[in-house]
């Protein structure tokens, strides 16, 4: 059977690092959503996910930049959002409000089920990666026992069910990957509960690496600095606590979430085969220095 030739291979080749006339220049599709054609095709499938579920109108969407801008490539309409959806969370979208899920992780069961679902689809769990967090601020004397409890519950409880039921799950020589942060060794004032969990995490990750080396499992902690996402928007937003942080980070620089994602995809991977039990900092040298001074930033005290 013969294949009609590619009308624009300059991508492709780039990606097999071939000689090519000029940089390729490629669309994600969710950069496109804007466009009215876009909108027409969403209203036909009748929602978000019908969009991202239906492979003719994810094709359709993918390919609308295509016809209307000389682009050498487009990457296949999809949302992160569906991973979390088809692990049973039940999401949904709410006018005006954005994403929302009917089953969120609250709870040691909620785990568990995320847990076995796994098992149920893949039939073998290799990797587990521990990510959820949240921070808040307080001075000590002022904080809240529920903010304390909330923090300490998220970033640090979370970790211990997440091992607990992953590290039973896991196949023998996976890899687990524990995200904490800079606060963990370096610490802030206003941000007790935050530090305390973080600093938790450091130890929960090597405690299991012991309890799981005889199986082979690997369990090491990434250490992230301050990294440009939408989680650290309120720090942006500050731009005295931005210019310290980046005084105090040997790089001068933040980070972006893919120079974190790099340091996980080596730990999960056969690379690292003899690292367990390490704490990686990824934070542009700024355990070098000193966490801003949050209260002044905010303007409590000198």
């Amino acid at each position: 059977m013969s294949v009609a030739p590619l009308k624009n291979d300059v991508f492709l080749r780039s990606l097999l690092r071939e000689p090519v006339p000029y940089t390729p220049t490629w669309l994600m599709r969710q950069a496109g959503r804007y466009l009215p054609e876009y909108n027409a095709t969403r209203a036909r499938a009748g929602s978000f996910m019908g969009l991202a579920q239906n492979p003719d109108y994810a094709a359709e969407v993918t390919l609308q930049p295509l016809e209307r801008y000389p682009l050498d490539a487009a990457i296949l309409f999809s949302d992160i959002l569906t991973v979390p959806d088809a692990m049973g969370l039940g999401l949904s979208f709410a006018q005006g409000e954005g994403p929302r899920f009917a089953h969120p992780v609250h709870t040691e069961e909620d785990v568990a089920k995320l847990v076995e679902f796994g098992m149920h689809t893949f039939q073998h769990i290799d990797i587990v990666v521990a990510n959820a967090g949240a921070g808040t601020y307080g001075l000590i004397t002022e904080l809240p026992l529920s903010e304390w409890k909330r923090i300490i519950d998220l970033c640090l409880t979370g970790v211990f069910l997440t091992l607990k039921h992953g590290g039973a799950a896991i196949s023998d020589g996976g890899s687990i990957i524990n995200i904490a942060s800079l606060n963990a060794i370096q610490p802030s004032r206003g941000m007790s509960a935050y530090c305390a969990a973080k600093a938790g995490v450091s130890m929960l990750t090597q405690v299991s690496a012991m309890e799981l080396g005889s199986r082979g499992v690997r369990v090491n902690t990434i250490a992230p600095g301050l990294v440009e996402t939408n989680a650290t928007s309120g720090m942006f937003a500050v731009p005295v606590v931005i210019e310290e942080f980046v005084e105090n980070a040997t790089l001068s620089r933040f980070a972006q979430p893919t120079e974190i994602a790099s340091v996980a995809s080596f730990l999960a991977s056969d690379e690292s085969s003899y690292m367990s039990a390490s704490f990686v900092s990824v934070d542009g040298g700024g355990n070098t220095g000193r966490y801003p001074n949050l209260p002044r930033a905010f303007g409590q005290i000198n």
